[in-house]
Order: C-alpha cells, then sequence, then structure tokens
C-alpha cells in the first residue's frame, strides 16, 4: 500500500514516488479532508476514470487522489465529501460487530478498504454484510459488521440504516434525485444493508435516519427481537457458518496476515523496485515483527525520514501526525538518524531493501478519548488528559463526574478497554490501579495498528442471567427424557447445576440445553463437535432466542432452509445472498443440523412463513420434520415456498415457482414469496411390508422390517422406478459429474435407451386394489401414483382430455390418480407431450401386491422393494403450501426494488426433462 497511486494516475509534480504531504495535501482539499482522514494530491489523469463520491466521469486532467485509500473525485466534490478514510473508519463505529469473513468467488467487487478490484483467489467478503476486501486488507478494516441481533438485555429505541459504500449494481439509482449512483468500476454510491435504500454518497445524509427495513419488512426478523449471549462463541459460530467459511482458524490466521507481495503485485508494481526505487519493510509493532507480517514502503533516492513515516502511517492506515513516531532499524533496533535513508543504507539496493520498526515515541501527559457507552451517549465521546500517575480509578472518576453522575458512583461502572478489529470484538475491563500510560504504551509497543482499533469506554456493571441454548444433534431416536439426560451427562459430562434439558425431539434424536454458565456452553459446544453416539457424529449449535413480546403483530418471518448440496453452487450462492438481506439468524444451512434448527428456533413464533431451497427430496424432508414436530410448534402449519434447486421440480411446477433457479435476483425472489398464495396441498402415507409371499424360508434375502415413507409428488412402481435407481446408482459412483440439471438428464437418457428392448410383465406380478374393489391392470411395465399434475420433470401423465369415468386432478381434491406406462418409449413420448398415460383408477386408499421384488421410487428417491404389500393412504391434515402469484408485484419507481436491481427472468418461461430429484436427503 506504499505506492497508491492507481494505475492511470500520475503526480502533477511529476514524483514517482511518495512525495505530497499531509499538511500539503490537505491544503488542496477542503475544510473536512482532515476530520475525514483522507490526503488528497493532484494527480493527471491518464486513462479514463470515474469519481468515486459522485461515480460521474472524471473530465479533464486534474483529479484528487487519497495517498491513503486511493479514493479519485472532482475538484467539486471535495466540499461535499462525506466517505471516510479507512484510516478513521474505527473513530465512526456506534456498536462494534466483528465480520464473519470467507472466500470471495464474485467478480468485479471493489475492496471497501483500498479501493481496489479483489478479482483473483485473495479476495474475501463477509458472510453477512457487503463488505469484500482483499486478504491483506483484512486486517485493517473495523468492526462495522451487521448488528443482527442484541447480545444482553440492552434495547435501541431507535434502529438505524446501516450505510456501506460501493459495490452497487450498475443499474442502482439515488433514492433522493433518482440519478444513477451505481458502478462496477470503482468504490461509489452508498447502500442500506437492512432496507436496500441505494443513493449517493452525497444524498444519503439526507436520507431519514430510521430504518423500516423496506419492502421486505413483514419477512424479516428484526434484529431488536432476536436476543444471543454470544460471549465465549465467534460470529461464525454464531451464525453457523463456521465450517462453510473454509476452516475457521485456518482463515482467520489469513485474515491476519499482511502478504507484502501481494500489495506489491495488486498495485501493479513489478516484483524488483524500479530504477531509483526501493522497497522498505516495515512492521508496525512486535506482534507483526513475530509473525513476520510488515508492508512495503516505495522510496526513492535522497527521501528524508519525516517522507518515510508519512508513508509508512499511510501503509498502516494510521491517520497520526508522523512527528509523533520514529523508524527504528530491526536487529539491533538503531535509531534512525540523518535525512537520507537511501544513502546512509547503501548496500541495502543489493539485498532488496531495508527493514524498520515503526514506533511511537515516548512522551509525557496525553488526551485520552473516553466513549460513554451505549448506555449513555451513545458513541460520544469525552477528552481526558493522563499524566504518569493516572490510573483507570482516576480516569475513571473524571470522565463519570464530567458525565454528570453522583459522587460515588464509581462503584457502578468499569473503565473498558475495546478491540475493534475486524474479525472480533474483544473487551476487558481494567482494573482500578491499572496505569493507564503504561497501557496505552503495551499496545503501542504491540501494535499499532491494534492501538487505532481500541477505544476506551465506560460500561456499567450488570448482574445479567446467563442463558446460552445449545442444541445437541445426531443422538438416537425414540429415547425417553431420562435417557437423554443420562446420554448428556455420560458423553458430554453435562453438569447437572449449570445446565437443563429444555426441550426433547425424540423423533430427531436432538436435545436443546439451556446453560447458566458461559465457559461450561463452550466445553460442551466444542466437545459435542468431536464426539460420536454409535457411530454417528454429534452436532452442536447455539441457537438465539426470538422475543415474541419485541415482534410487530404484522409481521410474518421467513424461515429459510437451503441445501446447498443441490443445484451445483446455487444453494451456496442463494445462502450467502438470503443472509445478506435478511437477518441471518432466519437462514439455516440444511447441511448442519437438517431443518430442526431453524424450526426450534422459530418454535415459539406464532406465525411464520418457511422457504425451502432445493429440489421435491429436500421439500419432501423439510415438510417431513414439519409434520413430525406440529405439536410443538406455535404455528402448526406454516405455509411452505420453494426455489427450485433439483432436476425434476414438479412440485416446484406446480405451485408456479418454475423448473428450476437460474440465478434470479434473490430479492425478487423474496418478493414473489412474500406475495404468494396460500393453497392446501394432499399428503399420503405409504406402508411397504416385505412378506415372503412363497412360503419358502430357504431364500429371504429380500425380506425387510416394515417401513413407512411419505409421499408429496407420486409414486412409482417398474419402469419409471427402474430408470431412476440406475441413475441414481450412476450418481453415487461419481457424485461430481452430477451437478447441472443438463448432464442430469443426458445421462437418464442414456439409461432409457438401454432399456428400450428389455421384456417385463410388471401386470403380471402386481394386483392393485383401489377403495377396497380389485382392478384389473392392462398389459404395462410402470405403474405410477399421482398426487400433483407433473411427473418427470413436467409432463402431463394424466392428460387433459376431459373422461366422464374420473374427475379433474387436483393438488387438495383427497385423491390418487392411477397411471400406467408400457415402456420406455412410451415414456419418452409422454415427455415430449405426443401421448399420456394409460388412465386406470383415482380412489383414496390404494393397496398393491408385489409377487417378487420390484424397483419403486416415491418423489424421486429409488430404491429396490422385496415382495410384499404396499398401503398407499392420507397422511391426516393437508399441508399448506405457497403458490407464486400470477400477477407481477410494483417496481418502484426507476426499476429497482428498495435499491436492488431486478431480473426480469420468469421462472413461469423456463423448462426442464429430467425425472428423479437431484438431492437426497443428507
Amino acid at each position: 500500500m506504499a505506492d497508491c497511486s492507481p494505475a492511470g494516475a500520475e503526480a502533477t509534480d511529476g514524483s514517482p514516488g511518495v512525495t505530497a504531504s499531509p499538511p500539503e495535501a490537505k491544503k488542496c482539499g477542503t475544510h473536512n479532508s482532515s476530520a475525514l482522514g483522507h490526503s488528497f494530491k493532484k494527480v493527471t489523469l491518464t486513462k479514463p476514470t470515474f469519481c468515486h463520491h459522485c461515480s460521474d466521469f472524471l473530465w479533464g486532467l486534474l483529479g484528487f487522489l487519497c495517498e491513503v485509500c486511493n479514493l479519485m473525485c472532482h475538484e467539486k466534490c471535495l466540499k461535499t465529501l462525506g466517505s471516510l478514510c479507512p484510516s478513521m473508519a474505527p473513530s465512526a463505529i456506534r456498536v462494534p460487530v466483528a465480520h464473519c469473513f470467507g472466500p470471495d468467488a464474485a467478480k468485479r467487487r471493489v475492496c471497501c478498504v483500498c479501493r481496489k478490484q479483489t478479482e483473483g483467489d485473495g479476495a474475501l467478503r463477509c458472510q453477512v454484510c457487503e463488505l469484500h476486501v482483499h486478504a491483506d486488507c483484512a486486517a485493517f478494516t473495523c468492526a462495522d459488521c451487521r448488528l443482527c441481533h442484541a447480545d444482553g438485555t440492552r434495547q435501541q429505541d431507535t434502529f438505524h440504516h446501516h450505510w456501506r459504500e460501493g459495490n452497487l449494481p450498475s443499474g442502482a439509482r439515488c433514492q433522493m434525485c433518482r440519478r444513477s449512483c451505481g458502478s462496477s468500476d470503482v468504490l461509489a454510491g452508498m447502500r442500506c444493508e437492512w432496507c436496500g435504500v441505494t443513493c449517493h454518497a452525497a444524498c444519503h445524509l439526507r436520507v431519514a435516519s430510521e430504518c423500516t427495513l423496506g419492502r421486505l419488512r413483514r419477512l424479516t426478523l428484526h434484529p431488536a427481537c432476536v436476543r444471543l449471549q454470544s460471549r465465549n462463541f465467534s460470529k461464525q459460530q454464531c451464525y453457523r457458518i463456521m465450517e462453510a467459511a473454509g476452516g475457521g482458524n485456518e482463515l482467520d490466521d489469513d485474515v491476519d496476515k499482511v502478504d507484502a507481495s501481494g500489495v506489491a503485485l495488486r498495485d501493479g508494481q513489478p516484483a524488483t523496485p524500479e530504477h531509483g526505487k526501493q522497497f522498505v519493510k516495515v512492521y508496525d509493532g512486535d506482534d507483526a515483527l513475530r509473525r513476520a507480517h510488515f508492508r512495503l514502503v516505495s522510496i526513492v533516492r535522497a527521501t528524508r525520514k519525516h517522507q518515510v513515516l508519512e508513508a509508512a502511517l499511510r501503509a498502516f492506515y494510521l491517520p497520526d501526525e508522523p512527528e509523533g513516531f520514529q523508524l527504528q532499524q530491526v536487529g539491533g533496533l538503531e535509531r534512525l538518524h540523518g535525512d537520507d535513508v537511501m544513502n546512509r543504507n547503501s548496500d541495502s539496493l543489493k539485498d532488496g531493501g531495508d527493514t524498520w520498526m515503526l514506533r511511537a515515541k515516548g512522551g509525557g501527559a496525553e488526551v485520552l478519548k473516553v466513549y460513554g457507552g451505549p448506555d449513555r451517549s451513545g458513541w460520544d465521546y469525552v477528552s481526558v488528559s493522563v499524566s504518569e500517575d493516572s490510573t483507570a480509578a482516576s480516569v475513571l472518576a473524571e470522565v463519570l463526574e464530567r458525565l454528570g453522575l453522583q459522587k460515588g458512583d464509581e462503584m457502578r461502572f468499569d473503565l473498558q478497554e475495546v478491540l475493534m478489529s475486524g474479525k472480533q470484538v474483544q473487551r476487558q475491563a481494567l482494573t482500578p490501579q491499572q496505569n493507564i500510560l503504561d497501557k496505552l504504551h503495551d499496545i503501542r509497543k504491540t501494535s499499532l495498528r491494534q492501538m487505532n482499533q481500541t477505544r476506551f469506554c465506560v460500561a456499567e456493571r450488570r448482574s445479567q442471567m446467563v442463558r446460552v441454548s445449545l442444541l445437541i444433534g445426531g443422538l438416537p431416536p425414540q429415547l425417553s427424557n431420562e435417557q437423554y439426560w443420562q446420554l448428556m451427562q455420560e458423553q458430554l459430562m453435562v453438569k447437572s447445576h449449570l445446565a437443563d434439558v429444555s426441550h426433547v425431539y425424540a423423533s430427531q434424536g436432538a436435545v436443546a440445553l439451556e446453560l447458566s454458565c458461559f465457559s461450561e456452553a463452550e466445553r460442551v459446544f466444542m466437545l459435542a463437535k468431536d464426539l460420536s453416539v454409535n457411530d454417528k457424529p454429534l452436532t452442536s449449535l447455539v441457537i438465539p432466542d426470538i422475543q415474541l413480546s419485541l415482534l410487530s403483530s404484522d409481521v410474518r418471518p421467513l424461515l429459510v432452509f437451503v441445501n446447498t448440496k443441490s443445484g451445483g453452487l446455487k444453494g451456496k450462492d442463494l445462502l450467502y445472498a438470503f443472509r445478506k438481506i435478511l437477518n441471518p439468524h432466519q437462514v439455516f444451512d440444511l447441511a448442519y443440523g437438517g431443518p430442526l434448527p431453524g424450526l426450534h428456533t422459530f418454535r415459539a413464533v406464532p406465525s411464520f412463513r418457511v422457504l425451502v431451497c432445493g429440489g421435491d427430496g429436500t421439500v419432501g424432508w423439510v415438510l417431513g420434520v414439519l409434520e413430525a414436530l406440529r405439536h410443538q410448534l406455535a404455528c402448526r402449519e406454516p405455509p411452505v415456498a420453494i426455489v427450485p434447486l433439483g432436476t425434476g421440480n414438479d412440485l416446484s411446477r406446480v405451485l408456479r415457482w418454475g423448473a428450476g433457479y437460474s440465478g434470479e435476483d434473490p430479492t425478487h425472489v423474496l418478493t414473489c414469496v412474500d406475495e404468494a398464495d396460500e393453497v392446501l396441498m394432499d399428503r399420503w402415507t405409504i406402508l411397504l411390508d416385505a412378506q415372503d409371499l412363497t412360503g419358502a424360508t430357504a431364500d429371504d434375502s429380500f425380506l425387510e422390517a416394515p417401513k413407512v415413507v411419505h409421499m408429496n409428488n407420486y409414486f412409482g412402481v417398474g419402469i419409471d422406478a427402474e430408470l431412476s435407481l440406475d441413475f441414481h446408482q450412476a450418481r453415487q459412483g461419481d457424485p461430481d459429474k452430477f451437478t447441472s440439471r443438463f448432464h442430469n438428464k443426458g445421462v437418464y437418457v442414456k439409461v432409457g435407451l438401454q432399456k428400450i428392448s428389455a421384456t417385463r410383465s410388471l401386470h403380471r406380478e402386481v394386483q392393485l386394489q383401489v377403495d377396497g374393489c380389485q382392478v384389473a391392470l392392462p398389459n404395462i411395465e410402470g405403474l405410477i401414483f399421482l398426487n400433483i399434475p407433473s411427473w418427470g420433470s413436467g409432463a402431463d401423465l394424466w392428460g387433459s382430455e376431459a373422461d366422464g369415468r374420473y374427475g379433474k386432478p387436483s393438488v387438495d381434491d383427497g385423491l390418487l390418480e392411477v397411471v400406467g406406462v408400457t415402456g420406455v418409449v412410451h415414456m419418452g413420448q409422454v415427455q415430449s407431450g405426443l401421448r399420456s398415460g394409460i388412465r386406470i383408477a383415482q380412489g383414496t386408499y390404494m393397496r398393491l401386491l408385489l409377487r417378487k421384488a420390484f424397483p419403486v421410487q416415491v418423489d424421486g428417491e429409488p430404491w429396490l422393494q422385496p415382495p410384499g404389500h404396499v398401503v398407499i393412504s392420507a397422511a391426516g391434515p393437508k399441508v399448506r403450501m405457497l403458490r407464486k402469484s400470477k400477477h407481477k408485484h410494483r417496481k418502484s419507481p426507476g426499476g429497482a426494488k428498495d435499491g436492488r436491481s431486478e431480473s426480469s427472468a420468469s421462472w413461469d418461461g423456463c423448462s426442464e426433462s429430467s425425472t428423479p430429484s437431484e438431492d437426497a436427503q443428507p
């Protein structure tokens, strides 16, 4: 970050390196340049450039460039500039919230620290907010992520916008002036990460400070309604995304690294210095020296000491004046004397550069900013002069007196040190005898960057009750409460006086624990992640608490389930997008504990909706768990919407959600869910009872215990199930090849062609009863029981012809349609729309007798069923589903909804063809 000039900009004074000092640069700016932390200098533009403030083209030859953060703007924009330099960003934080960094695969994003493109493998993004940074820039981010829950009992009277600069879609328009404010080239424009309002940097100050969560308010779980005591737990663990981030501790180490070589290459500098230049390695403290994390500073011959200091401060994003710092040579740590760095170290040109330590000069009295804390004056601070005799107690007494508190209230408060780095927020109460100057010296000696991200504040002592909720899954199902508690004590050594079982989900093999000690909660959490019971690994999740008293009566929060194993990488992209748009506490990855964690979190919410992102198998999985837990939920029948990520997606077609997700705007998806209509749908229970029908006991290899499965779409016996089984086995053999619907359809066609010449006699080996009456089967090779008018990726197997013998099929008529197919050719004709199936019966109760083993499939999940009886009956009450409304929702002026771009693609126009569901239940 030493040579901060972007491509296409040259210093007007002709100096190729660091030459403009901050005082000189600030003369070029305005009255607020110093307050914002920028150091501007005039540069000559050699390439087309856009203003980072107004996003307009920079006409002419001159622009103003910040040497610290690379902000480029017009001279006229200096008067209204409001973007803080990263060096000043820690001072503007109201409530520090750590980020959840993960790898960034998005293209054409701009780093929020250095304002350069983040293309490449070294980019990171926050999994909760729109922060995109380079891996080496992440160490200079501050904890300004979204506040998604309240940690403790503190309540916020007014919910403000959470503004994030840049990375807006190119079509975004300003909420105030309706002009374009988005850009994919520069970090321009502002967006509220809750309501999605976009505007120019100059216009966002005129937007009302209160945020109403925008168009999706009725679906969003308000942060004030969520309580989570998260001490001892990282944000990744609280949001259940530690594993998704790629390894937890390894990623944290990457965030801490400051890779100097990466900086040089990204800034366009050559691997070796240019003629007359030298790279100087600079450390900002003992911690950086121990970790070998340095920054490169590019200097020219005859560069003076104060100029190197200025460049080093800019490289570490420190807003202080260079007079308070000095450079010490690493090794002997000699003081840097003399003005000519290059000439004093003539041998440095041979070894590639010198290595220096940036230190703060020791002095006498200092001025310390002490913030009033969130319970008093928000982020306002009191300046206190501290000397060598100042202690935490004396500073606290002076601050409290200036805040207007009575004498003697010192016992109710502590002076607290808060580290606000990007990946963690650490709070530590200082002891009353702690010497303040010694404390400041220790922090600066460890890391000057850490000192810039450290805040001192007044914190009131509270004796609040500790309540941490953990959901332990992977236990044996169908045990008693006493047996589960015994397992907790045997396997996890849970202390009975610190923990209590609040909920037991016997059908799912899970237990919810309430712990009254942070250390005990952390121990149980980490121990459960490394244990197995009956060779099945346990899962451990931190569960938030939803405050129903703070939930608005017109809000029906959306519970989102995403199967990241479906749809290639689209499931992961949707998971990330929904976490950004909604509260991440209402978005759950089914790979971590299935649907139970989300339903347990929403167990007391009186009314909510469910969005399932996956194929038909995933939808059936969620509906099955909903049915098993309905008596433990306050909302027993939440309606379910679908984002189709599977291969067949027949249920989503019937409910108008389309044939498959192809990258629509997630905000548009959520808007459609909010406007969807509720419909009822039948659900069926299938009892499969394998029996030895021949009476022989010698060959009983096919016999197995009876089992019960639930069916939502269709149940097939014969040729269609055989094709599904062959496809399923091929996918299990090489799952990496089955990541796209197009490839899946090709494999299915290939399997079907291999079955054309095979002869079968299903009608001779199967007996069918419908509502107690025997039904004669025609000469068919496949028997399908339909609950919805879509089969095999959208084919109309029943047909649309009127027939006086049967009623018109419907998803909620309480009837099953029985259809037969004669073979693979017949199935292909049905798929192409040339023919329909052979109508056999329509009824409410079906009974099948299989005289030999047959392939069967339920909603695309196939297996080989031994001979025996199969009984199909209604599965209790109908389920409530959400059907996409036919009318298009109204768009806000400018063609964007709440500042977010919308996709013009319609799911109803998609067309896919394949049969089995792409995603099996994990």
